[in-house]
């Protein structure tokens, strides 16, 4: 019997029990809704971070430390540990090894690097805007031009260009605060004004043996005179406000100031400390010519450890393919499920069909034929279920792709679930394939019942 024969005669003996075979295929429908789901939410989250990242971190950057624990997500543990000065404890409370002035230099005397600059960390007693009296403090950091910033208001370089000297980037966020205090009356307003920062030096913290000699040789007025804190104010103008976008990296929790007065800050506060011209690590650009991940090898070498954009890309990406693989997870258990449906509503069929079945074998079908038959009605039970499932989840997700961009915040013209037409139909065929396995076992019994048997059955 030819195999277009038996494909057609499988529909007719489906068609003989619709409910039995849509019960069934709606059961392999929930794992393929779920599947089809899955794949489409892992693609949609794989292009939005590959459009992210690859619009807004220039492709040639690297992060470069001195300790590779910042890549794996901690730092060294505390305890009782030999003492070395180039290890530090950070602003998040990581203990780290950090990057020296001389690393820096090590690193820019480089022929593949360009562009070194040390993650710098300035901080300020307070600041004050524009000729308000009224004291503020808040977070800086130094602007990084390698990541695209997106303004509320104001203009912002291009990236890879820095900010002028004398600028300063304000996360809109601090605007709504200095509203609220009276300080401007509208967030526009503050574009323009000037910050004037008050930074206290190290030196201004004097030792116990320099109170006491200043005590014995000046009395109280002395030791007065020693511990009023030497202060340095920086003025800086504020170029633009950063506005929190779902397309854009850069931080909105921190005033950026360009990296020279991150430097003159940082270095005015610590100078005399452990923590003078100490870093947690340093951006580069890789120079015309270079792969980014030969550059890191290299640098590997000589104890630097460099991540690239493409790093960044694989971290993102191996979180969405974890979340993916949960979600597949559920998926695989419902067809678990339905497979064995499948075996159920085709041993009732054998049942049902015995005398059929004898009839057809005593008319000279062979046994392989007929087994063929029971396993091409589970192959059409797959193929539906597939089918039912893949529209339900199609029509359903570019109904709520809308309100899902809108709920997450990842930005107009960007959707969560991606359906793809070649996922789907490998998936259409790996169900029929699954459908058929599960029917091989009916199909066997079916192909082994004796006509004779079979004939004499009631």
């Amino acid at each position: 019997m030819k195999t277009v024969d038996i494909a057609r005669r499988a529909v007719r003996g489906l068609r003989n029990a619709k409910a039995r075979t849509i019960l069934t295929s709606l059961a392999i429908a929930v794992g393929a809704f779920t599947i089809t789901v899955s794949l489409a939410a892992g693609e949609g989250a794989r292009q939005y971070a590959d459009k992210l990242i690859g619009s807004n971190v220039n492709p040639s950057a690297l992060f470069i430390v001195k300790d590779k624990s910042i890549f794996e997500g901690g730092g060294r543990q505390a305890g009782l540990q030999v003492y070395d000065q180039n290890i530090g404890t950070t602003s998040t409370g990581l203990t780290l090894k950090q990057m020296t002035q001389a690393d820096v230099d090590i690193l820019k005397a480089r022929d593949d690097i360009e562009n070194v600059v040390p993650t710098y960390a300035p901080t300020v007693r307070y600041m004050q805007f524009g000729d308000n009296d009224k004291k503020f403090t808040g977070q800086l950091a130094a602007y990084d031009p390698t990541i695209l910033s997106e303004a509320a208001f104001g203009s912002l370089p291009v990236m890879g260009k820095d900010i002028d000297d004398t600028q300063a980037v304000v996360p809109e966020s601090f605007a709504t605060v200095l509203v609220d205090q009276k300080v401007i009356k509208s967030p526009q307003e503050l574009v323009g004004k000037t910050i004037t920062m008050t930074a206290v030096s190290s030196k201004s913290l004097a030792s116990g043996e320099q109170l006491a000699q200043a005590y014995a040789t000046g009395g109280q007025a002395a030791v007065e005179a020693l511990t009023v804190p030497e202060t340095k104010e920086f003025t800086f103008m504020v170029s633009a406000l950063t506005k929190k976008s779902a397309t854009a990296l850069a931080s909105t929790s921190a005033i950026q100031i360009p990296a020279s007065e991150a430097r003159a800050i940082s270095e005015y506060t610590t100078l005399g400390t452990d923590g003078y011209q100490k870093y947690v690590g340093a951006t580069a650009l890789v120079k015309d010519g270079n792969d980014p991940a030969a550059v890191k090898d290299k640098l590997l070498q000589k104890e630097f450890y460099a991540q690239t954009a493409e790093d960044l890309q694989g971290v993102v990406f191996a979180v969405v393919n974890t979340l993916q693989g949960i979600v597949l997870g559920f998926g695989i258990v419902a067809l678990i499920a339905s497979v064995f449906g499948i075996i159920n509503t085709q041993y009732i069929s054998v049942l049902e069909r015995t005398r059929e079945i004898g009839l057809m074998k005593a008319l000279g079908m062979r046994g392989k034929s007929v087994s063929r038959l029971f396993q091409f009605e589970a192959a059409w039970i797959g193929f539906l279920g597939g089918i039912i499932g893949t529209i339900i989840a199609v029509a359903a997700g570019l109904a709520l792709n809308p309100w899902l961009t809108e709920k997450l915040g990842i930005g107009e013209g960007n959707y969560i679930l991606i359906f793809q037409p070649i996922p789907i139909i490998i998936m259409i065929v790996a169900l029929m394939l699954i459908a058929m396995l599960a029917g091989w076992f009916p199909a066997r019994k079916a192909a082994k019942l004796d006509p004779i048997e079979a004939l004499r059955t009631e």
